[in-house]
């Protein structure tokens, strides 16, 4: 049974979306209605998901989740709020958010999005998907979500961030379309999935930047391309 953390300070809602979680969805649900009590609950347990009110008293679900990050980088979090402003959105994936919902919502809308978000994070058979990349100087190991540099230094990634990169190295020196990376990883190509999509590689150009035959590319028009200068890196 999966288990999930919900952050909710309307008693009522909370109460609610618990009942339902459990009853249709058949979770686990943690109710906290805090953000402190929230962190509280996240540091001592372990969840497979998180389910955060964004205007919450003591602290926001926006400083909760990038404190959750901290502790975790690959737990799928959704956001939930009122607020259907476009920073905000943004905000909520530049935080590291996988999802974001806007009150009032259906139930069945809200598992949909759990089921899509658990089924993305769960393992996936290496038979199916290439585990291993080498990337210049890196080893990418994407089944463990960890970059590791030629000093033996690991960096862990998110799930999404572990998606796009594996993408991208499938198809190294060759073009990876916007299109085809937001329907595979996101399910949707829209403005948002982009904005955020955007994020996740100007993250993932960080934990490159080391290693100069190493470059991410924008293609007009088209996407991305990975390209690795081999000749360079094995200087």
């Amino acid at each position: 049974m999966k288990k999930i953390l919900l952050v909710e300070d309307d008693p009522n809602l909370g109460a609610l979306l618990q009942d339902h979680l459990e009853l249709k969805g058949k979770f686990k649900v943690v109710l906290a209605k805090d953000g402190e009590e929230g962190f509280r609950f996240f540091a001592k347990e372990t969840f497979d998901l998180c389910i955060l009110d964004v205007m919450m008293p003591k602290k926001d679900g926006f400083t909760l989740g990038r404190e959750i990050r901290k502790l975790n980088p690959q737990v799928p979090i959704i956001f939930a709020t009122a607020k259907g402003m476009m920073e905000d959105k943004v905000q909520a994936f530049t935080l590291g958010g996988d999802d974001y919902i806007t009150k009032p919502f259906r139930i069945e809308e809200l598992l949909l999005r759990i089921q899509a978000l658990l089924k993305r994070a769960a393992p996936q058979e290496k038979n199916d998907i290439p585990g291993r990349f080498e990337i210049g100087s890196y080893t990418f190991d994407y089944t463990v979500q960890i970059i590791t540099n030629k000093s033996g230094q690991q960096q862990k990634v998110s799930t999404k961030e572990a998606e796009l990169l594996r993408m991208l190295c499938m198809r190294k020196n060759e073009v990876l379309t916007r299109e085809e990376a937001l329907l595979t990883i996101w399910h949707d190509d829209n403005y948002f999935n982009g904005r955020s999509m955007d994020v996740f590689l100007s993250k993932i150009r960080k934990y490159l930047r080391d290693d100069p035959s190493v470059e991410i590319v924008n293609v007009h028009g088209k996407g991305y391309k990975l390209l690795v200068n081999d000749s360079l890196s094995a200087e």
